[in-house]
């Protein structure tokens, strides 16, 4: 009898963890997405091609959209709200910009703009309210970044004493606005792409056993939860391919795993809750129940990015021509 109910509520267990349900959302836009943000259960924030931004007050069930005047031929690859009146977005490419509201997108303000000849900002991460750092693509061999103290209002080129020095071909992917992650006010881990791909504490480098050595292959996203670490990627070329598109740390970063995804490219990974994972990209979206060892399709549909819904075992997902959906447990 003992037996049959451990093994009854080991099947229950089995069923709670891989019972999720995607719901897609009608938009209506065709605008292509690769910034997201969920608030709150209701607020989520969204930014993506032609000067496009949303705002949904109701979950993603309908949304208000507007192009920003003058950026209608630009990409937002990245925003980052803090409630229903504050949001920011970065603007690609030349000249780089960060367009922030403080009125629910009423009026947009220019808090920061870089002409530098090659500029490309490819992320924003916030540690607390007031503590940001955007990065951007190497700038004569050395990453581009900018912080802000006081919520976005301002921005400041960062010159560190030593500034993080890369190889030739290594960039910053702006696929998912992911690729960043605070971890305190003055540290952060960073994951580059291209023709090197590696891992950063700071200015500290570990080469990632992802694949790499082309233009499209390498990390695109990182998330932690606790001691652990998962880098997604791949190559977007080709993004069939499964090979060396997921690694995985179980010390902080001190030594990588390399496991399989199961559809392949994957563009953004989040921590959700317990050991569950979820990656979304161009081949679908996966799911790791066991801390990103193992990995199944769950949809083939194609999304850039994940946002997790805070205190809800639920995300928000967003991707080409409009495509919104969410997934919850």
């Amino acid at each position: 009898m003992i037996k049959l109910r451990l093994l009854g509520a080991a099947l229950l267990l089995s069923s709670c963890l891989f019972s999720q349900k995607i719901t897609e959302l009608s938009s209506g836009t065709t605008a292509s997405f690769r910034g997201l943000h969920a608030v709150s259960k209701s607020i989520i924030w969204a930014s993506g091609s032609a000067g496009t931004i949303g705002k949904s007050l109701d979950g993603g069930v309908s949304w208000q959209w507007q192009q920003i005047k003058g950026f209608e031929k630009r990409e937002f690859r990245d925003i980052h709200a803090f409630d229903e009146k504050n949001a920011l977005v970065i603007a690609i490419a030349e000249p780089a910009q960060i367009l922030r509201t403080n009125d629910g997108g009423k009026n947009w303000q220019i808090v920061f703009t870089d002409s530098t000849k090659g500029m490309f900002l490819d992320a924003v991460d916030f540690f607390d309210a007031k503590n940001g750092l955007v990065v951007g693509d190497p700038i004569n061999g050395e990453v581009y970044f900018a912080s802000t103290t006081d919520a976005g209002n301002t921005w400041k080129k960062l010159v560190q004493e030593n500034s993080i020095q890369v190889t030739e071909g290594e960039a910053f992917f702006a696929s998912s606005g992911t690729n960043i992650r605070m971890t305190s006010p003055k540290s952060f881990l960073l994951v580059s792409g291209g023709k090197a791909s590696n891992f950063y504490i700071n200015t500290s480098k570990t080469v990632l056993p992802l694949k790499q050595g082309a233009e499209s292959t390498g990390a695109n996203s990182i998330d932690q939860h606790k001691s652990t670490l998962i880098v997604v990627g791949g190559d977007f070329s080709n993004d069939k391919d499964t090979a060396a598109a997921c690694a995985v740390s179980f010390d902080k970063g001190s030594h990588w795993n390399l496991f399989s995804l199961a559809s392949g490219y994957k563009s953004c990974v989040k921590y959700v809750f317990g050991k569950t994972w979820i990656s979304s990209g161009t081949s679908g979206v996966d799911i790791s129940n066991d801390n990103g060892k193992t990995w199944r399709n769950f949809s083939k549909l194609s999304f850039h990015v994940i946002s997790v819904v805070p205190r809800a075992k639920k995300v928000i997902l967003a991707g080409g021509r409009g495509r919104f959906a969410t997934i919850e447990w």
